[in-house]
């Protein structure tokens, strides 16, 4: 890939936040959704439990943003938190995260944004261009846990249009 300008980074900055914000969202209510009781639910014993798979989405959400806003991709040292012990811990922690993190993204120069990251020497970007890897892979996932839902027992939230649980909830209500 050729190099960007720097305004060419703002303006694709300014494009990804409103949508990460809108994903980030939709993507903490799939997270809350999970019964915290029923985080070692997995569809299959290769498949990531759903504690395990929410996590890998708001760590792997939190790695990029903090990579972009630094300008580097630092591997992350241990794994999930002692204290991240079921799926309102970490939606908790997601939010906490985001925040900062968006944050840090949102105040980035544009010759921040321009400049080349090295990605595990697979990718040389620039930095604005690893919002949309952060997006695509937080929508793969959040849909995986998604599907998880359902047959965990639990009532999956609206994601782009009104859901089939939303939906009832909201005719039951009428109905009173």
């Amino acid at each position: 890939m050729q190099p960007i300008e720097p305004q060419q980074a703002a303006f694709l900055l300014q494009i990804s936040l409103p949508a990460l914000q809108n994903e980030h969202a939709i993507a903490r209510k799939i997270i809350a959704a999970v019964p915290v009781d029923r985080g070692d639910y997995r569809p299959d014993p290769v498949s990531k439990s759903a504690l395990d798979l929410a996590w890998h989405i708001a760590s792997a959400e939190a790695f990029f943003l903090d990579g972009i806003a630094s300008g580097q991709f630092t591997p992350p040292t241990g794994g999930r938190p002692d204290s991240i012990r079921n799926s309102a811990d970490v939606a908790a922690w997601y939010d906490e995260k985001f925040q900062t993190n968006f944050d840090r993204v949102s105040k980035l120069t544009p010759e921040q944004l321009a400049t080349i990251i090295d990605f595990r020497g697979a990718f040389q970007l620039p930095a604005v261009m690893y919002l949309q890897f952060a997006l695509n892979h937080l929508v793969h996932h959040r849909g995986q846990l998604s599907v998880y839902l359902r047959p965990m027992g639990a009532k999956v939230p609206s994601v782009y249009g009104e859901s089939y649980d939303d939906a009832q909830a909201r005719k039951a209500a009428q109905a009173q």
